[in-house]
């Protein structure tokens, strides 16, 4: 059978099973709209530990070890963890699988990990090379600033276009339909195919402006979907884009448009679902672990309970570093989507 659509696009004959998930967030993110839906709210970003960016790495351990034991797992179990995040050589999910101990694929797509991650344990699970691999993306706002912009400690005031990383990690775990599992997770959620997306660039070079700068590769990815697929958006319940924002989820709509796709009345961003206005983060959160936590807090669950019969889950990153940006260099951007389903056993 064939697998590929299009020139972009893929389906899964197999259906893997997302069949759990964990996630921790940060006190910011805990009093967001999301809030109650969290697993774990941390009171302590730090989590007593040294660093920031320890606190990261185990929050994204504690999310993989937490999703496998909602299925009455643990790390010894699994086949694979797949994971990144957005910190120089992914130190956050290199050190959460030193401790995890699990046969490691570090996965770097900046804030598009988790989507990526995601099509990559579905393609190895369908074709037989995974029965049970665990798929997770962190961020931490205060190891972010520290590495992107300017340390936390000169105030440095934000831009009209700036939002907030996301202090959160999310793991999700997949499993093939023959693989028996000593507990129970989700029972109806499937991945039934993906689009791999293009990298592109607008010429932003403005690192305060991520929904300038990954707009574009959202509408890429989400037009080459539907094109492949030829499918009208309205075939989705929703499409969920990773971290555009409310400046990036505009543009958005104009560059649909002008393909002749309009996504606005499907269309929802997990960087504006995740905090409110009244927390003051300008156009919304960010990071790797923005679209991890929306997606175990409120899209899986969603699919689950039947609020979304099929979803679009289109994670967005920007492919920059500190050194390309001071050496001016204009910000390339990539977006990957997963489609998910809700499908009876």
């Amino acid at each position: 059978m064939k697998k590929k659509i299009g020139t972009q696009s893929f389906i899964l004959p197999s259906c893997p099973r997302i069949v759990s998930s964990g996630v921790f967030v940060g006190p910011k993110e805990g009093e967001g709209p999301l809030g109650r839906l969290f697993d774990t709210v941390v009171k302590d970003d730090t989590l007593g530990l040294d660093s920031f960016e320890q606190a990261e790495s185990r929050m994204l351990e504690s999310s993989v070890r937490l999703a496998l034991s909602k299925i009455g797992c643990s790390p010894a179990d699994a086949d694979l963890f797949m994971g990144g995040d957005l910190l120089s050589q992914i130190i956050s999910a290199g050190f959460a699988a030193r401790e995890l101990r699990t046969p490691f694929l570090g996965m770097y797509g900046a804030c598009s990990t988790m989507a990526e991650s995601l099509i990559t344990a579905s393609m190895l699970t369908d074709g037989g090379f995974s029965e049970l691999s665990v798929c997770g993306a962190s961020s931490h706002f205060s190891s972010s600033e520290r590495e992107f912009r300017y340390p936390l400690e000169m105030g440095t005031q934000t831009t009209p276009t700036s939002q907030r990383t996301v202090t959160g990690a999310g793991a999700v775990a997949v499993a093939s339909e023959g693989r028996k599992l000593p507990g129970s997770g989700y029972s109806t959620v499937r991945i039934t195919g993906g689009t791999v997306g293009r990298v592109c660039d607008y010429g932003i070079t403005d690192a305060s402006n991520m929904g300038a700068a990954m707009a574009p590769a959202a509408a890429s990815t989400i037009c080459a979907h539907l094109d492949d697929r030829e499918l009208p958006p309205e075939h989705y319940s929703r499409i969920f884009t990773g971290d555009l924002g409310s400046f990036g989820s505009e543009l958005l709509y104009e560059l649909c448009l002008s393909k002749g796709y309009d996504i606005s009345r499907v269309h929802e961003d997990c960087g504006c679902m995740i905090f409110s206005p009244e927390q003051k983060v300008v156009c919304g959160g960010s990071g790797c672990g923005c679209c991890a936590s929306v997606l175990c807090a409120e899209i899986l669950p969603g699919l689950e309970s039947g609020k979304y019969e099929r979803v679009l889950f289109v994670a967005t990153g920007a492919l920059l570093s500190p050194i390309s940006a001071l050496q001016g260099e204009s910000i390339p951007a990539v977006a990957h989507a997963a489609v998910l389903e809700r499908m009876e056993a």
